[in-house]
């Protein structure tokens, strides 16, 4: 065997060609890349038997945290960038216009489609935490195309509270749908409600996800920000999340979910006994359907 083969050349295209002739067409590309890839990298690190052990011990143990309430494999996924990745491959636009479409940025774990609806000028704050600071929150939701608004968009919102933790993780101090509201778009395409700034927080450091940070010498948190989901029947709806630009973290979230266009400004709000910040932010949605330039 040549020094350029000293690994059986064909064993990978046998492991491949073993599929059936029954397999669904969309898997067999997925999982012939997948193992292709997965030969290539064992075979490029030399992996050896204790790393390939590790490797199923670390698996098992992302399953075994497993709770309805706590989604390892989801999280695994965050720090290692693939859930970014994913989000960015499914939803990024490149519009023919001046302008682009709000970017997306990725779901993560702490949705809930039980949300209620809440009146425009609402607040969402519903368990007030003592260092928390309420924030007016306000923009206008309009078409990428034609410049205008979209009535009836819905602007859905979740946040964690000051204490860096969602309603569910919290319990003792949060009643669910605590700093989550949904928010119909007036006429004008307008919403506006109150929230809390953001808090910046770590991830869980007592599994295999923390395992894995420390061995690659990162910290666990996240910056600050506010999730938002904007949607309307007519247009390819907006999963992101907004930063504020003084945050420590922007620039090594440890999920890499950070754009350029999602960092945005607090500024003080003057002549509102309800809050003292205030956020103005404009959506953009792209028609269902349009493609942008294709590159």
């Amino acid at each position: 065997m040549s020094a350029s083969h000293r690994f059986d050349p064909g064993f990978t295209q046998n492991v491949i060609d073993t599929m059936g002739p029954k397999m669904n067409p969309r898997h067999r590309v997925v999982l012939s890349s997948l193992i292709r890839h997965l030969h290539d990298f064992s075979r490029e690190v030399e992996l050896t038997i204790d790393e390939w052990m590790l490797g199923q011990d670390f698996v098992n143990a992302v399953g075994q945290i497993y709770t309805p309430q706590r989604n390892e494999a989801h999280r695994i996924s965050d720090i290692i960038g693939l859930e970014s990745l994913v989000d960015e491959i499914a939803h990024k636009i490149i519009s023919e216009t001046d302008t682009d479409p709000t970017s997306s940025s990725i779901l993560g774990p702490f949705w809930s489609p039980h949300a209620p609806f809440r009146p425009l000028g609402g607040n969402i704050i519903q368990n007030p935490n003592p260092d928390g600071k309420i924030c007016k929150m306000h923009g206008v939701i309009s078409d990428l195309l034609t410049g205008k608004p979209i009535p009836g968009a819905v602007f859905d919102i979740w946040q964690a509270s000051a204490n860096g933790k969602y309603d569910f993780q919290d319990p003792e101090n949060q009643e669910p749908n605590n700093l989550r509201g949904k928010f119909k778009a007036n006429e004008k395409g307008e919403y506006y409600f109150y929230c809390y700034h953001p808090t910046a927080y770590s991830l869980p450091t007592d599994g295999p996800s923390w395992q894995l940070l420390q061995a690659m010498d990162r910290h666990p948190m996240r910056p600050a920000h506010l999730h938002i989901m904007v949607t309307h029947p007519e247009y390819s709806g907006c999963t992101t999340q907004l930063y504020p630009k003084d945050d420590p973290w922007l620039k090594t979230d440890t999920v890499f979910a950070v754009k350029p266009d999602l960092v945005v400004d607090f500024k003080p709000l003057q002549g509102d006994d309800k809050a003292t910040l205030e956020l103005e932010y404009n959506v953009i949605l792209a028609p269902k359907g349009y493609k942008g330039k294709q590159i």
